[in-house]
């Protein structure tokens, strides 16, 4: 059985993991610079913010895309995981110790809160849209939607870069990442927003000062994340692993 562990303050306040900390604030700040980004920028040039199904593609491509790139360029400092869900699944299934992966989330959630400031300021202050479910869509709905799509990512998470049996596969982790993140907002974003991940929604909510509904966007991503770090470590990881500060 994968064990969780705590951790020693030492650890977590080494050379190593003080960088990992700033690769995910940098990681985590890209990502949602470009993700909501993408969404204020399709609804200016349409003059319409209601999503359409050329928004929603066109969104869903550029979060995949940018979530590939940040994840490769902090897959070698801190794992990249740019995402308090994949976090707290990699620390329910031993991967990452529960003080480190704290951190993680400070860093994750300011570089977000970074992203949205700094993309009200670009864009001469136009709003910083929020996830929220779609009408006629009950919060248990979109919060079952969170914890199926969020699965989906960790699950993909730990089958393509934190199994040590991954191998070669390990190099197309990110690309992986990315399209399985791209597809669930393909299928969930009409319905739930698509979130995945409590730092994308965070940072938003923070920005606009509108947190309507914003509990969904962590109890649906980290139950996900959590039955992921659950099941896959348990039933297809079987060996001894002792957990890192700073993994996969």
């Amino acid at each position: 059985m994968a064990g969780i562990a705590f951790g020693r303050f030492d650890d977590s306040f080494s050379i190593a993991t003080l960088k990992a900390y700033v690769a995910e604030f940098i990681s985590t700040l890209l990502f949602v610079f470009a993700g909501v980004g993408s969404a204020i920028a399709y609804a200016k040039v349409t003059s319409d913010a209601a999503l359409d199904p050329s928004g929603l593609v066109a969104i869903a491509i550029c979060h995949g895309l940018a979530l590939f790139v940040a994840v490769a360029i902090g897959a070698n400092i801190s794992g990249g995981h740019v995402n308090p869900a994949v976090t707290f699944g990699l620390a329910v299934g031993g991967q990452i110790t529960i003080l480190t992966g704290i951190f993680y989330w400070i860093a994750q959630l300011a570089g977000s809160i970074a992203a949205c400031y700094l993309l009200k300021v670009v864009t001469g202050g136009l709003a910083v849209p929020i996830h929220g479910v779609a009408a006629g869509v009950g919060a248990i709905q979109g919060v079952v939607f969170e914890i199926i799509i969020t699965f989906a990512l960790v699950y993909t998470v730990y089958a393509t870069a934190a199994d040590p049996k991954k191998g070669s596969l390990g190099t197309i982790a990110p690309i992986a990442i990315g399209f399985i993140v791209g597809a669930n907002i393909l299928a969930a974003g009409p319905f739930s927003g698509g979130s995945m991940n409590p730092a994308r929604s965070f940072g938003p909510a923070v920005a606009s000062g509108d947190f309507s509904g914003h509990w969904i966007y962590w109890v649906g991503p980290l139950i996900g994340g959590g039955l992921a770090g659950i099941i896959y470590p348990n039933v297809f990881m079987q060996h001894e692993h002792i957990p890192l500060t700073n993994q996969y």
